[in-house]
């Protein structure tokens, strides 16, 4: 070997071992983010030189990366859907449903069968009269709380989407600079980087599939097909409400022109959280509030009263507005339970439950201080099978008490299953993240080892380097 060629080669294999330290101290340096996928020094040989370093390239797995992405949406919809489900049984008062309807209901019944033993007691009266205050109450306010579910899921629903618009901005910066280093013959690994990173962002929101075109420019589709992302982000759109009641139908959210579905089941399917939080806001919600307005019509039946034709009419239980209610078909009255209230009659004159002249029409004739048929009646009703509206998706031919429990128990199969399926997902996610950080991440180890050879690589040269020159110092002084 010419002193030339040793002197190229030596030259080079400075260059490389300075490139290749540079490309493990940064390696070393992102070694803890998550969003950094781990960066190699590519070498080629030529006859001249020997070994040069011609690129820095990073290091990906497209499967392993959409598994993650499926996995992220996968995740993050069951995790919204269960917060959701636990935020509504907070509103049944816990473990112990301590506010749910069915819990007064079964003290309503009580209080009715002892007051019914002792008719003439007044106190008792009273006492029946507030436990049907109470189960007015609950009603109420479970449909208070349940409304404000939905007004929150509606903000988080705009929240988000004004993330998910921004993300997609930021996404197009960066697709646009890798596109751009990628035809100028740029590093484009940093725009990667980030570009990788809003992508896991985004797939949190919604299920997103992705597709890569000519100089590694990305178009985004959600996992339903609609395009979320070509050269420019998609338009995601959505009318928010100030608030809602039972009869408010909450805004669609389209992407693209397209509504975005929402997810279903107790377990849901819901890819990101945008399509769990359409299913709690527009489904689950509205179906146990649905719920709430059976019992109170039903409730209002039990309690009925008739008139001077014999029809039906409200007794113990009446509306705030003096609405009219047709209790006695199985149909949902939309916001019933927000209505429901205690006969201000029956409040001021607790006997006139016993006497069933709350609505003007006395069955105790012989005003008998010991006529207890109407209350042990009305006891035994909330034990009487009745109908009810399917569209309440529960039981449809059960006594009160059972649907109510029934209730009770919708709320807590969907939390169950909720849960079951967040903790699936969330251990799915787990090892998807870690099997590509295995895989694109770096591993300290390996980055010290390699730079414990660079640092061999970098005395050899140097000693070569240092040899050589001596070589010329001598063919110097040999020239004279």
């Amino acid at each position: 070997m010419s002193l030339a060629s040793a002197l190229n080669t030596t030259k080079a294999t400075l260059s490389n071992t300075a490139l290749q330290s540079g490309v493990v101290s940064t390696n070393i340096s992102n070694a803890s983010s998550a969003d950094y996928n781990r960066r190699t020094a590519i070498t080629t040989t030529n006859t001249t030189t020997g070994a040069i370093t011609v690129k820095i390239e990073r290091t990906e797995d497209a499967a392993l990366l959409k598994q993650t992405l499926s996995a992220t949406s996968d995740d993050a919809g069951k995790q919204a859907f269960l917060d959701g489900m636990n935020s509504l049984s907070v509103v049944l008062g816990g473990a112990e449903y301590s506010a749910a309807p069915s819990s007064y209901l079964a003290a309503l019944q009580e209080a009715m069968q002892t007051y019914a033993a002792s008719p003439g007691d007044v106190t008792l009266a009273s006492a029946a009269i507030n436990a049907a205050s109470d189960v007015a109450n609950s009603l109420n306010t479970s449909t208070q709380a349940v409304q404000q579910l939905r007004t929150d899921a509606d903000r988080e629903i705009s929240t988000t989407i004004g993330t998910l618009n921004q993300l997609l901005s930021d996404f197009g910066k960066a697709n646009s600079n890798v596109t751009m280093a990628n035809a100028s013959g740029g590093d484009p690994n940093s725009a990667l980087d980030q570009r990788e990173a809003i992508l896991k962002q985004i797939s949190e929101i919604v299920g997103v599939s992705t597709s890569v075109r000519a100089n590694n420019d990305m178009v985004i589709y959600t996992s339903d097909g609609t395009t979320l992302f070509e050269t420019n982000p998609r338009k995601v759109s959505f009318d928010a409400s100030a608030g809602y009641d039972a009869t408010t139908i909450g805004g669609s959210i389209y992407i693209d022109g397209v509504a975005v579905k929402t997810g279903s089941g107790s377990n849901t399917d819901a890819k990101g959280s945008l399509p769990a939080l359409l299913q709690l806001r527009d489904e689950v919600y509205p179906n146990y509030q649905a719920q709430l307005d059976e019992i109170a019509r039903t409730v209002m039946g039990a309690f009925a009263e008739t008139d001077a034709n014999g029809d039906p009419v409200a007794g113990l239980f009446t509306t705030s507005d003096a609405s009219v209610v047709d209790f006695g078909t199985a149909e949902i009255v939309p916001g019933l339970a927000g209505l429901i209230k205690v006969s201000p009659d029956a409040v001021a004159s607790p006997t006139k439950l016993r006497d069933g002249n709350i609505a003007d029409e006395n069955y105790n004739t012989d005003i008998s201080s010991g006529y207890s048929d109407l209350l042990y009646k009305y006891a035994a009703a909330l034990n009487a099978q009745v109908e009810f509206d399917p569209k309440a998706g529960i039981s449809t031919n059960v006594s009160l008490l059972s649907f109510a429990s029934d209730s009770v128990g919708f709320v807590e199969e969907y939390r169950s299953n909720a849960t079951t399926a967040a903790e699936s997902t969330s251990a799915m996610l787990n090892k998807s993240k870690e099997a590509y950080s295995n895989s694109t991440g770096v591993n300290l180890d390996e980055e010290l080892i390699q730079m414990l050879d660079i640092e061999q690589s970098y005395k050899a040269a140097a000693k070569l380097m240092s040899t050589i020159d001596d070589l010329l110092k001598t063919l110097m002084e040999a020239a004279g």
